[in-house]
């Protein structure tokens, strides 16, 4: 399924789809180069990027730009396609992260967690850097453009809009996330109108959540939509540089397996619930020391794990102390393919 739609700034995909940016260290340059050479857009994930770095405890920002430096690299040099970065706008190292992407000439920023109201103010003259926001809602997505066209006279380059279904951390309320109306097919035409009415142009609204098999993706084309954006199949592949343990837990996990819990940051997240999980859920708190200080609006003293701790080991298959995100559909997948082969599925070819 070729595109002429789905345009972000200067950057066209042979196919309307982006993998999702999933920290951390989960979407790597491996990924999103593997991504880009079949015609869609790789994303590689800022958050926690720095983690393996050996200096990453006593260095957090310093790590983090060299970490992300060296994936921008590695991905440039795997891929002629189109890559980008996805940065949650609650880090505290965000206008790092953002400055040094830029200057390394990343083609596209996606950024959710939190509305990125600032991001505009870090392009500089030369930039082709295209800026694509993360919303869940109409009333975010108008919100963005209007900021955005007061303070910048900048229009987002695209809207990544992002349902109940998505794995990791979702942008609503607990309660919000079984209630029908937040579901994403119910909330894109809200979206689509908002963004037409607000800016006067036509934006490219992508997307994301729950996204599994070709039929959801024209699903959401034929509603709108100019792209689809999927983080859950793309784990579970050869390429994305997590452990076996990992991918794994995708292929065992079952519908029930997969639930909600309140993560540190302040938000939901959909997880892939195991003994972890069950000991937090059960009161039993996972002593840790927070060196990184890394999310802005985390609850250290009132929280009982550290999530970059929990996401780290998880990403190195010592899933005793920690666990994985995931989106509704993990327990669809059963083995492990190839990137190629997702394109296979849902377009038809890489």
């Amino acid at each position: 399924m070729g595109t002429d739609r789905l345009r972000i700034g200067d950057y066209i995909p042979k196919h309307p789809i982006i993998q999702g940016g999933m920290g951390i260290r989960v979407s790597l340059s491996n990924l999103a180069s593997s991504v880009a050479n079949c015609g869609g857009i790789g994303v590689i994930a800022a958050t926690g990027i720095g983690i393996s770095e050996p200096d990453f405890n006593s260095n957090f920002h310093g790590a983090s730009e060299r970490a992300l430096i060296k994936e921008i690299k590695r991905a440039r040099k795997k891929t002629r396609g189109i890559i980008g970065i996805n940065a949650l706008s609650v880090l505290n190292n965000f206008s790092q992260i953002i400055q040094t992407a830029i200057s390394e000439k990343i083609d596209i920023i996606f950024s959710g967690a939190g509305l990125p109201f600032e991001l505009p103010k870090y392009l500089t003259s030369n930039s082709r850097t295209a800026l694509v926001p993360i919303v869940s809602s109409s009333k975010a997505a108008y919100l963005m453009i209007k900021r955005w066209m007061k303070r910048f006279n900048y229009i987002p380059d695209a809207i990544v809009l992002e349902g109940t279904e998505a794995g990791g951390h979702l942008g609503f309320k607990k309660e919000e996330i079984s209630d029908s109306s937040k579901k994403l097919e119910k909330v894109l035409p809200e979206v689509l109108k908002v963004v037409k009415e607000t800016s006067g142009k036509t934006i490219p609204v992508i997307a994301a959540g729950g996204i599994y098999t070709k039929e959801d993706m024209e699903k959401f084309i034929e509603m709108g939509a100019s792209g689809v954006q999927l983080g859950t199949r793309f784990v579970a592949t050869e390429e994305c540089e997590v452990s076996d343990e990992f991918k794994q837990s995708y292929i065992d996990c079952k519908e029930a397996d997969i639930k909600i819990i309140q993560s540190p940051v302040g938000l939901p997240g959909r997880v892939i619930s195991n003994r972890f999980i069950d000991d937090v859920e059960s009161g039993l708190k996972k002593p840790y020391k927070c060196p990184y200080h890394c999310i802005r609006t985390c609850k250290v003293q009132d929280s009982p794990f550290c999530i970059a701790d929990a996401l780290m080991h998880a990403q190195c298959g010592n899933l005793e102390h920690g666990f994985v995100f995931a989106g509704a559909n993990a327990h669809r997948i059963n083995k492990i393919q190839r990137v190629k082969d997702v394109f296979d599925d849902l377009v038809g070819g890489c």
